[in-house]
């Protein structure tokens, strides 16, 4: 059966389709266009929350945002996907008065929009009331390349493009404000908003490994994040020069991390982690872990559990399945880690171990965890059984995507394999893509000037009449960034031309760590068994 290859859209022909798209939609140009990544994660799942050290990368495909302020205090917000599993209409467009957000319900794509914002007001990242005389506002339009609910993080790409384009309007009004995204620290502080917007708007209580990657991938690199303090360093997996790719097949089963699923799994381990009395599980040990202390604190825990104060109601099988996966699977990076530390002699069976290791990472979320389901075992059993070196599921779980690490002669075989495997047990036929480690979030170029057709009224088609962007747009534009010249990462003024429209770019920006989580207090609450 012939297998379905992702068709990714090249990031200039996304951005110049996010442009376009805000012409059409707002009538006027965008102050900038953003763009961040998604990911995925090699190997660490479920362990972000609880210390661990993970391996993500960033993939090419990439979510665009574009965006300009309003002074009504509004977020509007036009977007070219909708939300996962859905079909999003040609007039995809939502609007919330910012002063709402945090106060009443908020759902589906918007949430992970208007949180951003919400989330650096609550942590005092700029002067928000002073924006207009009606608060923060801004019209943004969104496309991405990203698969939506696959497991491959479109929620953390959205929410990183968002918060560099609301840090740049913030910037942009206020002349003395530094941008965040200038420095180790500011950045570190976006992302840490970017995580806040996840857990409390949009519902969905994951920890900072997505948020991380896209903010701060390196291009060519796994990244190593310790999610204790989340710092970070390049590890060099150069499954190229072995022959061999990373398989993402995207099963097409929409996985939603807000449905309460991923907050039981978490609350398990906020329970196992209080009774221990650490701060976090991967404190539990002792030194580097290894799979053999990881046995060693599971049968401790066997053994003391009755001196635990456990609230009521605890399953108790339910957290030492969760405990015997998060130990196992912090010490399974720690000897991936040590694989591939020296890059320059690494051992001769070092793919192979590598395989296993992925293997043994699925068995484990699929029996401990209980996070897998038919199509991603059916993917993975599939692809081993077609020679791939190893298979598991990537991301939150439920759904999504699992990742096979294949000789690259054997890609189109395996991928065949794997959808006729689909097509036996009667699901949707599954979609591929090869993932290669590529570049971090950022403000892309300043937007292109150029002639851009009128909406037409009460329509989104394209009329014959042609214009450049608006007085309108320059005159509320213009006290944002009236007094920035004097700066030297200042902008210029938008120009008063209908002819030009341009701004000399800032020197690139490093990001860095986000800070790290508040922490989930469960007393009394009864932590759901498994399903």
């Amino acid at each position: 059966m012939p297998a379905i290859w992702k068709n990714t859209v090249p990031a200039q022909t996304l951005r110049k389709n996010v442009e376009d798209r805000f012409y059409t939609s707002f009538g006027e140009a965008p102050y900038g266009v953003y763009s961040s990544p998604g990911r995925v994660n090699l190997l660490g799942e479920h362990i972000d929350y609880c210390g661990g050290t993970v391996l993500p990368f960033a993939l090419p495909q990439r979510t665009f945002v574009a965006m300009a302020p309003r002074q009504d205090g509004k977020i509007t917000a036009v977007t070219a996907q909708g939300d996962a599993g859905s079909t999003a209409p040609d007039d995809n467009t939502e609007t919330v008065q910012f002063a709402e957000v945090g106060t009443q319900p908020l759902s589906g794509w918007l949430s992970y929009v208007a949180g951003v914002p919400w989330a650096m007001q609550q942590q005092k990242q700029g002067d928000f009331a002073g924006f207009s005389p009606e608060g923060f506002g801004a019209n943004i339009a969104i496309d991405s390349s990203v698969p939506l609910g696959a497991g491959l993080s479109s929620s953390a790409a959205l929410e990183c493009a968002v918060a560099l384009g609301v840090d740049d309007l913030l910037t942009a009004q206020q002349p003395t404000r530094e941008l965040l995204a200038s420095t180790d620290q500011g950045g570190a502080a976006l992302a840490s908003a970017c995580i806040q917007a996840e857990n409390d708007i949009a519902g969905a209580s994951t920890g900072g490994m997505d948020q991380s990657i896209s903010l701060r991938a390196e291009e060519g690199s796994v990244l190593a994040i310790d999610c204790r303090d989340f710092s970070t360093r390049p590890l060099t997996i150069d499954v190229a020069s072995a022959n061999l790719s990373v398989l993402v097949i995207d099963t097409r089963a929409y996985h939603n991390l807000s449905d309460g699923q991923y907050a039981a799994r978490r609350a398990a381990t906020e329970v196992a982690r209080e009774a221990l009395g650490v701060n976090h599980l991967r404190d539990a040990f002792q030194g580097t872990p290894t799979l053999k202390e990881a046995q060693e604190l599971i049968e401790q825990w066997d053994n003391n559990v009755d001196s635990y104060n456990l609230p009521d109601g605890t399953d108790r099988a339910v957290i030492r399945d969760a405990l015997r996966h998060v130990w196992t699977e912090i010490a399974r990076v720690e000897e991936c880690i040590a694989l591939f530390d020296n890059v320059n002699s690494p051992a001769d069976d070092v793919w192979e171990k590598l395989g296993e290791l992925l293997n043994a990472s699925h068995d484990s979320l699929r029996d401990q965890y209980r996070v897998s389901c038919p199509e991603l075992d059916t993917a993975v059993n599939a692809a081993r059984e077609a020679g791939a070196l190893g298979a598991r599921m990537t991301g939150g779980g439920f759904g999504g995507s699992a990742i096979a690490l294949v000789p690259t002669e054997n890609l189109e075989n395996l991928a065949e394999a794997v959808a006729e495997a689909f097509d036996r047990e009667g699901f949707n036929p599954p979609e591929f893509l090869v993932a290669t480690p590529s570049r971090s979030a950022e403000k892309e170029e300043d937007p292109h000037v150029h002639l851009h057709p009128e909406p037409a009224t009460g329509s989104r088609s394209h009329p014959q009449t042609l214009r450049l962007p608006s007085n309108n747009y320059r005159s509320r534009c213009q006290p944002l960034i009236a007094h920035l010249p004097q700066r030297a990462t200042a902008r210029t003024p938008l120009p008063t031309t209908q002819n030009t429209r341009s701004r000399p770019r800032r020197p690139p920006r490093p990001l860095a760590q986000p800070h790290s989580r508040r922490p989930i207090h469960l007393e009394g609450r009864r932590v759901p068994a498994a399903h």
